[in-house]
């Protein structure tokens, strides 16, 4: 066989940007200071200082140790200039100078209470201890049934019962202000007893002396007294790093109701999401590792907070492609690319530009006519055109539906196969018709009547219970999973379990009962059901996420004040979630990735971008076609792979990605002519317009087709197997196709067609486009070398196409 020779011959070659010219060296532009302004109050209250410098390549670098720091006469601070920590020492205020190359800048400084010595919090210092110690995590005491009969609650979320739990069980053991070193709560973690968790504290720290004061001053609740901790903030919240092993501080500083200010760093749980990129210490220092972007998560009580480093190469022989951005995207892109010092690529090629909008649109590759037309159409704006006409093709609205189908997971083990086909049939008339997606929401969040009648009724035969429908809702149409939060507060957003039994209330009044038909379901509003909060045991009010809770009457359908909320211009999830979405579909991953992830320690990586569509979606009129035109139109969307050298979450460049399941076998199928037959569905059908979860096809299975068993977008599968390879390899998918005589390939021979315009075809077919003067050559080499053999090494080389990269991904 000569497979291996012409599979050779078949593979995509990505080239990666070449480097451009240098620009002159940086210059400080800008000096700044964190915190600003500086308040202290308390005798015990201090505020480290960070000294950022700004350069004009958009650089910035910690000058703390670098720069000039002078007290006036007349401040009420000392300065350690060692640890950079400035703390009280009488009331008043006064000002702080800071000057570095050139550039200077002042910080008011204010403090009020210096006499006053503050018994240790227990629910501001005492439980933060804990949590940094790691003590009240899953793995340890945290735990759902604690560790070795000691239990805390997960994080500290719960410190009324912490406090009840560490000094009244145990007979008062484990807190002893009569021996106060003795106490198990310090000895333990000290290891000065047996402790299966290890050391916990090291004896004179900060840590250790709050633990134990607390003690010594007998261990009160001050659950009356604390004032309220209402967010945290990292400061600085970005910074763009040239260079590893570069280090830069981070300040976490906690605000309360009362209007203080503290810092809290090292009480604060630190963490980095890209650790080869940049690592960060538990006194909040990071440093830099290879280039790319990282985003350092601080954790303080129920809040977190993130905050951007970028690690960009040294800026010699930099300079930004000559490129003009075509609209918002390029423009947003752009932007962050020239702070990443990354180049975009140059524009695809007509023939890649067109497979890819005919795959990412309707799912499917262009016949070999349609692709010649476009290649030898020589208007300027045939891009846009075809762009056009693809969102009017029948196929767009399959695309969509079976995307939506996927989340609203429409399968026939619990619709039943009527209820399905009739819920699927709806959602691809809406898309057809242009029903804006807010509309559609709405529809199906306020359904009632016949789930055979009414298809948007079936949205509530897919789950019955309030919090599991609640949950859907949120991870499909707001990108939130509240599900952590059923059981605990959620421990990396700010979603609480009061949150997450409130929203499951707007569902508790969902009425079901039997139709006319075995199998008909009727789903209605009813006037009574509640769910119950199963941290305080009462009857959870609706409450909208984020929100307050909307004044509701007796006879109020609650699902209706719910899609009002949703589904409006203002609320700041649906809108970018439904326009994320969309960027995921055309790009193979979203701004915020998983689209269904969105939380504060997983951020857009262009987070001016992240907003500025879901602003177009809902200047649109909530229309999907507006948005997928402006990102086709974009440079962004039209660049050239470049062989992965850049991060993905950049968009530098067009990713490779491989085909889904559906698009793969209707490519295969469409490529050589040889339809695929589906249960159900006539001939002719597709992969997209498969309805059912389960569509009993062996490909579709192996290649990661979802069986829409639950809301998560991470249940179709885009990881190559071992299986997928033989089945391409060996498998009669391909093969049976390629030697099919209705197929394309022996059609072509019964025509008595050349070999060059039999290779024009099958690269048509396959590729978008046609073969080079030197594949042509080589190939015909091969295939006219024995004529008793071209059938067979015809064959050869259609099977060496379609188990090609080029064929196989979407580039």
């Amino acid at each position: 066989m000569i497979r291996s020779t012409l599979f050779a011959l078949t593979v995509v070659a990505f080239v990666p940007p070449q480097p451009g010219a240098g620009e002159p060296p940086p210059q400080v532009v800008k000096l700044r200071a964190f915190p600003s302004p500086i308040d202290l109050r308390g005798a015990d209250d201090h505020k480290r200082l960070i000294v950022v410098a700004e350069y004009s390549d958009g650089t910035t670098r910690e000058v703390t140790a670098q720069a000039t720091l002078r007290l006036d006469a007349k401040s009420p601070v000392r300065l350690d200039t060692k640890a950079h920590r400035v703390s009280g020492v009488h009331d008043g205020e006064g000002r702080l100078k800071v000057a570095f190359a050139g550039h200077a800048l002042e910080l008011r400084v204010a403090v009020a209470g210096v006499g006053r010595r503050a018994p240790v919090s227990f629910r501001n210092d005492v439980v933060p201890v804990l949590t940094k110690a790691g003590c009240n995590a899953g793995t340890c005491h945290g735990a759902a049934s604690g560790k070795n009969g000691f239990r805390l609650s997960l994080f500290g979320f719960d410190p009324g019962k912490d406090w009840t739990t560490l000094t009244h069980e145990l007979r008062g053991r484990r807190t002893d202000p009569a021996d106060v070193d003795h106490s198990l709560m310090l000895s333990k973690p000290l290891r000065q007893v047996a402790h299966q968790g290890g050391r916990r504290l090291e004896a004179g720290t900060t840590n250790h002396r709050i633990l134990r004061d607390w003690i010594h001053q007998g261990t009160k609740d001050d659950v009356a007294t604390a004032p309220h901790l209402t967010g945290i903030e990292v400061l600085p919240g970005s910074a763009v790093i040239t260079g590893k092993a570069v280090a830069q501080r981070l300040l976490v500083l906690a605000r309360y109701a009362d209007g203080s200010t503290r810092d809290v760093t090292e009480l604060s749980r630190l963490s980095s999401n890209n650790e080869p990129v940049a690592t960060v210490d538990d006194a909040g220092v990071v440093r830099t590792g290879e280039c790319g972007e990282a985003f350092v998560m601080a954790r303080f009580g129920p809040f977190a907070e993130v905050a951007q480093v970028l690690v960009v190469p040294d800026g010699t022989g930099y300079a930004f492609p000559d490129i003009e951005p075509v609209n918002y995207i390029d423009r947003a892109v752009f932007d962050k690319l020239r702070r990443m010092r990354l180049r975009p690529t140059e524009r695809c090629d007509d023939a890649t530009f067109l497979r890819r909008v005919y795959l990412d649109i309707i799912n499917q590759v262009p016949e070999p006519a349609e692709a010649a037309a476009f290649l030898a159409d020589t208007r300027p704006d045939k891009r846009t055109r075809l762009v056009d006409a693809l969102l009017q093709r029948p196929e767009f609205p399959d695309v969509q539906a079976m995307q939506w189908a996927e989340v609203l997971r429409i399968e026939s083990q619990r619709l039943e196969r009527k209820g399905m086909h009739v819920y699927t049939e709806f959602l691809r008339d809406a898309f057809r018709d242009g029903t804006p997606m807010d509309e559609l929401v709405r529809k199906l969040l306020t359904a009632t009547g016949s789930n055979f009648r009414d298809p948007a009724a079936n949205f509530y035969l897919v789950q019955r219970q309030p919090n599991l429908i609640a949950e859907d809702v949120a991870q499909n149409f707001l990108g939130i999973r509240i599900q952590c939060a059923q059981c605990h507060n959620h421990p990396f957003e700010r979603w609480t379990m009061d949150d997450y039994y409130g929203f499951a209330a707007f569902f508790a009044r969902v009425g079901r009962k039997r139709g006319e038909h075995p199998y008909e379901s009727i789903v209605f509003p009813r006037t009574s059901g509640e769910v119950r909060n199963q941290r305080s045991n009462l009857v959870a009010a609706p409450k909208l996420l984020g929100g307050a809770e909307p004044k509701l009457g007796r006879e109020d359908d609650r699902r209706a004040a719910l899609a009002s909320w949703l589904t409006g211009k203002d609320n700041p999830w649906f809108k970018t979630t439904i326009a994320n979405r969309l960027w995921a579909r055309m790009f193979g991953r979203g701004l915020v990735d998983p689209v269904d992830d969105v939380r504060v320690s997983n951020p857009p990586s262009h987070p001016e971008l992240y907003r500025l569509l879901g602003d177009k979606l809902a200047a649109s009129g909530f229309d999907v076609r507006q948005i997928i035109r402006d990102i086709c139109r974009s440079h962004t969307y039209q660049q050239r792979p470049g062989g992965g050298q850049t991060p993905s979450g950049s968009f530098a460049e067009a990713g490779v990605r491989r085909l889904t399941a559906e698009q793969l076998l209707d490519a295969v199928s469409k490529v050589t002519g040889v339809a695929e037959r589906y249960r159900n569905l006539p001939s002719g059908a597709n992969a997209t317009q498969v309805e059912d979860g389960n569509p009993r096809n062996r490909f579709l299975d192996v290649f990661g087709r979802p069986r829409r068993t639950s809301a998560c977008t991470c249940d179709r599968r885009s990881e190559p197997t071992l299986s997928q390879a033989l089945h391409l390899i060996n498998g009669e998918t391909i093969a049976r196709r390629v030697r099919d005589r209705n197929g394309r390939l022996h059609r072509l021979l019964r025509a008595k067609k050349p070999t060059a315009a039999i290779l024009e075809e099958l690269f048509l077919a396959a590729y978008a486009r046609p073969p080079s003067p030197s594949e042509v050559h080589r190939l015909q080499q091969v295939v006219d070398k024995d004529p008793k053999q071209r059938v067979a090494a015809l064959e050869d080389v259609f099977w060496a196409l379609l188990n090609s990269k080029e064929f196989l991904f979407n580039h």
